[in-house]
């Protein structure tokens, strides 16, 4: 515990908009504003839907919203002080103590302020203050602000998702043939596919149309020179050690976690990937982490999840269609389970998980393997702070490790730790945009065993 408490005082500060011209502050100047405005825009256009479904009372409902969130982009704007919940749902008061401490970080001289505090805990805030305007209006208060452009990334995405079935299908088909180094090599593409399903994020393109036209599949070599980190090997360790015998002799795999990014192709690629874990006899069971709430425009909630499932079933493609009938039968099956919990859409990092969150903590300790998809995941890993590129993963967590654990992700935020020397000075001469683009790549392994 000593140790664990003397690396939180070494931490670097926050990324935050304080600094400007930073992609912490260009975020908060520019692209929370416009996503703010898009979420207004799609209010109002629902406008006829809320009246036919709930009559003037739906009209009324839609123009509080409006002029709610209104306010709360002029507050963005101007950086004014950051204000406590209202709403009365489950977080709130986590939320608000949450500011407190903030406020206790900054002292008395400010107050918490949107470019003044640390930007993953503004970003949150944001997303939860949209919760906050559509919970506090009823009887719209269930609308998903985002469903349409999620709903419009997965089917402009449909010639990918359809290759990508048919080729999980083509290998189901002959996977008792595979030998092990086949199978190895099988994992590694798959966990290839939904590492670079990451880049169809529609919060970074501000819900922009950003969706996967190609063929994932063939596109992998072509990409393989941008991931900056590869671990595969010491994930297939982690699966294939997870392995246990049972009484009748056979091996028994393990439990894999996955903890969701993004719906649309992403999601697909994930499912697929969870697809091939149980098919293959590297998992027994795949249980899936999402959010409770719409989050970051393009986040799995448990809507996205059974409707992407739904989709596919009822695809116009044989082998789409295939793929989606087997889905089912595991969720029904419970091989595969869907879960959110509060702690996914607080702001805290994750080394505070098991203080704050023990019950989703101890959960995780009964996997074999955690994935964590995406950028915003790996800021909460490693507390979204100015780490130098050259800082050790394991140490950027602070203790953090429930279980062996990898961070599959494009770059889209300036933090990246667990480079070579050398390796992050070379990428700002070569490309200065390396941190945000979604260009790059990483699959970063640790495990609570190892050194920390």
């Amino acid at each position: 515990m000593a140790a664990n408490q003397s690396l939180r005082q070494l931490v670097p500060p926050s990324l935050s908009a304080k600094v400007e011209g930073s992609f912490a502050y260009l975020t908060v100047r520019d692209r929370l504003p416009t996503i703010l405005t898009r979420v207004i825009d799609t209010i109002h256009r629902n406008k006829n839907k809320f009246f036919e479904e709930f009559g003037e009372e739906g009209v009324q409902a839609e123009k509080r919203t409006i002029g709610f969130l209104s306010k709360l982009r002029n507050e963005l704007l101007t950086d004014k002080p950051v204000l406590v919940l209202c709403d009365g749902l489950e977080d709130t008061d986590s939320w608000n103590q949450y500011l407190q401490r903030q406020q206790r970080l900054l002292g008395e001289r400010d107050p918490v302020s949107w470019f003044k505090s640390p930007w993953l805990y503004i970003e949150c805030y944001m997303y939860r203050r949209i919760q906050e305007a559509i919970w506090l209006n009823p009887p719209i208060s269930d609308f998903d602000v985002f469903n349409e452009s999620k709903t419009q990334s997965f089917f402009e995405s449909q010639q990918a998702v359809i290759s990508l079935c048919t080729y999980l299908q083509g290998f189901n088909r002959n996977m008792d043939d595979l030998s092990e180094t086949q199978l190895m090599e099988q994992f590694y593409k798959l966990l290839q596919v939904s590492l670079w399903g990451n880049r169809c994020d529609l919060s970074i393109s501000a819900g922009m149309e950003n969706s996967q036209k190609a063929s994932p599949i063939d596109s992998l070599s072509d990409l393989k020179s941008f991931i900056l980190v590869d671990d595969s090997n010491m994930v297939w360790s982690a699966l294939t050690s997870a392995q246990r015998p049972g009484e009748d002799g056979k091996t028994t795999p393990g439990r894999v976690d996955i903890v969701l990014d993004n719906a649309g192709f992403e999601l697909v690629t994930d499912l697929v990937l969870a697809n091939f874990l149980v098919s293959a006899g590297l998992a027994r069971e795949v249980r899936f982490h999402g959010k409770s709430i719409p989050w970051f425009v393009s986040d799995v909630t448990s809507h996205d999840f059974q409707w992407t499932i739904r989709q596919t079933l009822a695809a116009n493609h044989k082998w789409m269609s295939k793929s989606g009938v087997q889905w089912q039968s595991y969720v029904r099956e419970g091989v595969w389970s869907y879960h959110d919990h509060p702690f996914w859409t607080m702001p805290h990092e994750y080394c505070d998980m098991a203080g704050d969150a023990p019950d989703l903590y101890a959960t995780l300790q009964g996997a074999d393997l955690i994935l964590f998809k995406g950028d915003l995941n790996y800021r909460k890993l490693t507390g979204d702070r100015e780490w130098d590129h050259m800082v050790p993963f394991d140490r950027a967590l602070r203790g953090f490790g429930p279980a062996p654990l990898c961070s599959l992700r494009t770059l889209k935020a300036n933090i990246q730790v667990g480079l070579q020397p050398g390796q992050g000075e070379n990428l700002n001469t070569q490309d200065p945009s390396w941190m945000t683009s979604g260009k790059y790549a990483v699959v970063q392994f640790s495990s609570p065993h190892r050194e920390q």
